[in-house]
């Protein structure tokens, strides 16, 4: 099994293919000129907005995981172009080269309407409107509607391996003004790989799955954790399930994080 993975110098991609490596993974990671990949990745210099570049990434991969992407940014344009137009380039390359190959697209809790009536499920009707979420959107129709194999997981707040993501989120959020009883769904890196893995496996062909640790945190909660002193309400929250994804399709698929809660995270050193 060759997998190919994009966004494979980015907070994310590079904890994964670490992982995949130390598992004995045979990677391939597209990657820009100038740019590094962990050790023991095979790298293929290309870029998802020059097709002509997709051509030998794609050649003879079993798998695709589909990382790359543009988030904080002002510039809506290039999010659109980087999300949208480079996955749709990527997929024209795996129709037209590596057919067979599983297609795994990396999409975001961040899709769900804030004002949901429950914790976001993978069969609500999602109309984001900022540029991020809705250009995952459609990139995720442009994956359902290519004929190829595909599964397409829509992580949480990303944290653990020192990453400093947790560390920043409560200053953020306080400049946004969010209600210290606001949760949100979380997981550690150690279990985007549990879950790339087992959707490897095919266990989640065909779908879109939420995935997520066992214990959604509130913002009060990780300002303890990580020395912020955020402030206090008892006011009531007008969105309770802002943040917050059902993750029960993905437990009743098989995929059961190793780390379940930040507290166990904090425990075996692993924030």
């Amino acid at each position: 099994m060759t997998i190919l993975v994009t966004g494979g110098t980015g907070l994310v991609g590079s904890r994964l293919l670490r992982r995949f490596v130390e598992a004995g993974i045979d990677c391939r990671g597209l990657v820009r000129s100038g740019k590094e990949l962990p050790a023991g990745v095979t790298a293929v210099e290309g870029d998802i907005l020059s097709p002509d570049s997709l051509v030998a990434a794609v050649e003879g991969v079993t798998a695709i995981i589909h990382l790359a992407a543009l988030f904080r940014t002002g510039d809506e344009a290039e999010i659109w172009r980087v999300n949208l137009d480079g996955t749709r380039n990527l997929i024209a390359a795996v129709k037209e080269d590596a057919s067979d190959a599983r297609f795994l697209l990396a999409s975001t809790s961040n899709v769900y309407d804030p004002d949901i009536s429950h914790p976001g499920r993978e069969d609500d009707q999602v109309t984001p409107t900022l540029a991020y979420p809705a250009s995952k959107i459609e990139a995720e129709n442009e994956l359902r509607k290519s004929g190829l194999n595909w599964s397409i997981l829509r992580l949480p707040f990303v944290y653990g391996d020192k990453d400093g993501h947790l560390e920043s989120v409560p200053e953020m959020l306080a400049g946004m003004k969010w209600h210290p009883a606001q949760k949100l769904s979380v997981l550690h890196h150690a279990d985007i790989a549990t879950a790339f893995e087992h959707a490897l496996t095919g266990a989640m062909d065909g779908l879109v799955v939420n995935i997520a640790d066992e214990a959604p945190l509130t913002i009060y909660e990780i300002a303890q954790i990580v020395g912020f002193a955020y402030e206090s309400s008892s006011e009531p929250l007008s969105n309770p399930w802002k943040g917050h994804m059902d993750v029960s399709l993905a437990r009743s698929l098989g995929f059961q994080p190793t780390v379940s809660t930040v507290y166990q995270a904090i425990r075996e050193g692993r924030l």
